[in-house]
């Protein structure tokens, strides 16, 4: 895998989904599955950061009275209904482990639904840096990581889904993506065999 060609997709790392607090913490139900995918992320993220690959975060933002949303359904109503993702608060922030990374991690903003290439300029931006191998990690697996990968495969990408970078509302969900239904469209790998593929090695 050539790393210059390869971008990272990070999807819904903010704190309503991963900070003990956040609003929609309990979405992921699988109990200490959003703290394990974290930890594997930003570990995967440290490994990466000296290689040139590209890191790319795209936050969902809504505005304070959900305008974007008309007649939401779905996991979107449920965002609306609980105010989650909101702009100005603490919730839509990108989560704190971030920040060590600082520039590194490109964040596309613009982000309003469940597909991270609808409203943003993702596309041009990875056309740009001809880009030809998208990587999806994030949450949550059966909403907008399958709804980003199956428009990154229309878009011409060869899709690769981190298994142990993704994060379904249960345990099942996520055994069910990994082997049934991304296997259509994308090939299911891990953080450690990313690496090998790309010659990351350790020290």
């Amino acid at each position: 895998m050539d790393l210059h060609k390869t971008a990272v997709i990070l999807i819904g790392y903010q704190n309503d989904y991963f900070a003990e607090d956040g609003i929609l913490q309990g979405v992921i139900e699988e109990p200490g599955r959003a703290s394990t995918v974290l930890a594997n992320t930003i570990a995967l993220i440290e490994r990466l950061r000296p290689t040139p690959v590209h890191l790319i975060s795209t936050p969902i933002v809504f505005t304070p009275d959900y305008s974007e949303l008309v007649e939401p359904m779905g996991i979107l109503k449920v965002i609306k209904d609980v105010e989650a993702f909101k702009q100005g608060t603490k919730g839509a922030e990108n989560i704190p482990e971030f920040l060590e990374f600082g520039e590194r991690i490109l964040e596309v903003p613009g982000k309003r639904g469940l597909n991270a290439f609808s409203n943003t300029q993702l596309n041009d931006i990875l056309q740009e840096k001809e880009v030809t191998d998208v990587v999806l990690a994030g949450a949550v697996t059966s909403i907008c990581i399958d709804s980003t990968g199956r428009a990154a495969f229309e878009n011409g990408y060869t899709i690769h889904i981190l298994s142990d970078c993704t994060a379904g509302r249960t345990s099942v969900e996520q055994s069910f993506y990994c082997e049934t239904i991304f296997p259509l469209y994308a090939e299911v790998i891990d953080s450690t065999t990313l690496l090998a593929r790309g010659g990351v090695i350790d020290g």
